[in-house]
């Protein structure tokens, strides 16, 4: 049944919402722009792991592996040592180098599922580190690389010589790659939410909720597996663009098994299955742990970085704090913040009966509710003109 409110209207949250993302950087420092960029190649790659793991049921701690794939793909090519592609040439050729790695993983992630597939997926992010550090000529090693800054068209996504003014507030790198971030990631929350409402999204439903079943009704059940982990691998890819742009320098550490954890942690807090929760959970993680390291000196049992003296950094409280929201949500909300979101809507959405005094208004006559009632009698709500004391009280909505 189509929505019969107008477009404007049905429409209308999302524009806001699109427009306050738009107006932010004329606004924000760039603290706070550095953390919306984080968040966003967070999301990105999020919400590729949702497919996967929330959508197609299987499970993967290889993330991490694609993330840096996508990052020093881009940085080798448009960069020297390399081919020195054209920066653009080089993401897009980037995000499609994560897809490639991940097609030439998909023949085992069309076979095996559930721990065996994380323990398999788990064997890429250590071989990853390794390639990371001992490929000196195309990683940089242990010290990593720089990245080259993205162009198109001429318009440089970094701090330019003389620097851009927009209305007045000068345009540097995060203003700029904020825009890139917003489109980037948008581009994502629109083919993937495509993809869960159209076939494929239906097709990987089934074999999540039964193989058999799904393979009565003709799916591919390899091949759907398949394709969802290349694609999956593609928005990690993408994301990893994003993250290389962002922090302007690559290094092996970051890509490790507990990035790979942090996305699992992203998509069980935001709602497995929900491209807005991915994107939630990812800002969620994303964003605490950097504001736990900015306001450390304010929060209680909470050292500033570099204190020492055994006491909890705010990296390490950060990991606890999502730790413990992990364990909430697999207790008390298992559909994770996008479910207690919908819940909460649907209570909003409720009205209270509301009735009107006896014998006045709608509300007098036959009880309409209750086919039974006779006409001339006292319903539940209706009345002969004397009081009806024994008439049910009004239930209270939930």
């Amino acid at each position: 049944m189509s929505d019969p409110r107008p477009l404007l209207l049905r429409r209308g949250p999302l524009l806001l919402t699109a427009l306050l993302l738009c107006a932010l950087p004329f606004y924000l420092d760039a603290f706070w722009l550095r953390i919306g960029l984080f968040s966003m190649a967070a999301a990105i790659g999020a919400v590729g792991l949702g497919l996967l793991s929330g959508t197609a049921g299987q499970l993967s701690l290889g993330h991490a592996f694609f993330l840096a794939v996508g990052a020093y793909g881009y940085v080798w090519l448009a960069g020297e040592p390399g081919p020195g592609l054209p920066p653009a040439v080089a993401a897009v050729l980037a995000v499609l180098l994560a897809g490639a790695a991940g097609g030439l993983f998909s023949p085992v992630a069309g076979r095996v599922k559930g721990i065996y597939l994380g323990v398999a997926t788990l064997a890429l992010v250590f071989l990853g580190h390794h390639v990371l550090l001992t490929a000196d000529s195309v990683t940089g090693g242990f010290n990593g690389r720089s990245v080259p800054p993205l162009e198109l068209g001429g318009f440089t996504f970094a701090e330019s010589d003389p620097g851009l003014t927009v209305l007045g507030v000068p345009f540097g790198a995060e203003e700029r790659l904020w825009y890139l971030g917003l489109a980037l990631f948008a581009v994502t929350w629109f083919t993937a939410r495509g993809l869960l409402r159209g076939r494929p999204g239906r097709a990987l439903a089934a074999v999540r909720d039964s193989e058999t079943a799904a393979a009565v009704m003709g799916v591919h059940v390899a091949r759907y597996r398949s394709a969802a982990f290349v694609v999956s691998s593609m928005y990690a890819g993408l994301a990893g663009v994003l993250l290389a742009l962002s922090f302007r320098r690559v290094v092996p550490d970051y890509f490790s098994l507990a990035l790979s954890v942090d996305y699992l942690a992203m998509i069980v807090i935001g709602g497995l299955g929900s491209v807005a929760g991915a994107t939630a959970g990812a800002v969620f993680v994303t964003a605490l742990p950097l504001l736990m390291t900015r306001y450390a000196d304010q929060l209680p049992l909470v050292a500033t970085p570099g204190s020492g003296g055994g006491s909890i950094g705010p990296t390490e409280a950060s990991r606890y704090l999502y730790g413990a929201a992990i364990v909430v949500i697999l207790l008390y909300a298992p559909d994770g913040l996008h479910g207690l979101a919908r819940r909460l809507r649907a209570r909003l959405r409720r009205r209270p009966t509301v009735t009107g005094p006896p014998g006045t208004g709608p509300s007098s006559g036959p009880d309409r509710t209750d086919p039974d009632t006779p006409s001339g009698t006292t319903g539940t709500t209706g009345t002969t003109g004397t009081d009806d004391t024994s008439a049910r009280a009004k239930e209270h909505t939930p």
